[in-house]
């Protein structure tokens, strides 16, 4: 597959860059995608709910009322989970919500969701720039010169660039990742992939077939 390089105008550079089939043009597997998806979320949340269970609320243990005689519920200390106030039955406690997933699967599920940008056309090479300043308006003028300003985008890069990074934290929809961060997540939560030249190479070595 070949794509055009743009430059940071927005405007065709006369070169090509041939994105390999192996990586971008799979057969898809949506339940790849789904576990790496899943993982990815899983491995974020915190775990650290908890409510407290009847045994932990602080209150007397007196029982509030007789047993017989009152004509309603028997009833035991003010703590009991039918109280308010009172303690939570089988409430949250903190766990550890993340799993571990095959690597083969986690490739899988990236190159399926590569190979549906590339089906989509959603993918667009720039050549390596750099910005002189961290400009949050350099920054959105490079997007509107690729027309991809009203889109939720993800930059590629090959390696780390503050500069870049500083400028697009402010731009709702806007990402920058290296390379060897990429994943499945961030690949399907973008509308267009924007692929820094020199990360194609990085893409081509981590995710080929020969590996």
């Amino acid at each position: 597959m070949e794509l055009a390089v743009y430059n940071i105008k927005g405007e065709e550079t006369g070169r090509n860059v041939s994105l390999n089939e192996s990586i971008f043009g799979v057969k898809p597997n949506d339940h790849a995608i789904y576990l790496d998806v899943k993982q990815y979320l899983a491995n974020k949340r915190q775990g650290t709910h908890k409510t407290k269970e009847r045994s932990e609320v602080v209150g007397s243990t007196k029982k509030i009322k007789r047993q017989k005689g009152t004509g309603t519920a028997r009833a035991g200390d003010i703590k009991s989970p039918i109280f308010r106030g009172g303690g939570r039955t089988f409430g949250p406690r903190p766990r550890d919500y993340s799993f571990k997933l095959n690597k083969k699967v986690k490739k899988l599920a990236r190159l399926s969701a590569l190979s549906y940008k590339a089906k989509a056309d959603k993918i667009r090479v720039v050549e390596d720039f750099n910005l002189e300043a961290p400009r949050t308006k350099d920054y959105a003028e490079f997007l509107s010169n690729l027309k991809v300003n009203s889109e939720k985008t993800l930059l590629v890069l090959n390696e780390q660039n503050n500069n870049i990074y500083l400028s697009s934290r402010n731009l709702p929809g806007a990402k920058i990742i290296t390379a060897p961060e990429l994943n499945t997540y961030d690949i399907m939560n973008a509308s267009v992939l924007l692929l820094a030249e020199s990360s194609v190479d990085v893409l081509d070595n981590m995710l080929s077939n020969r590996k």
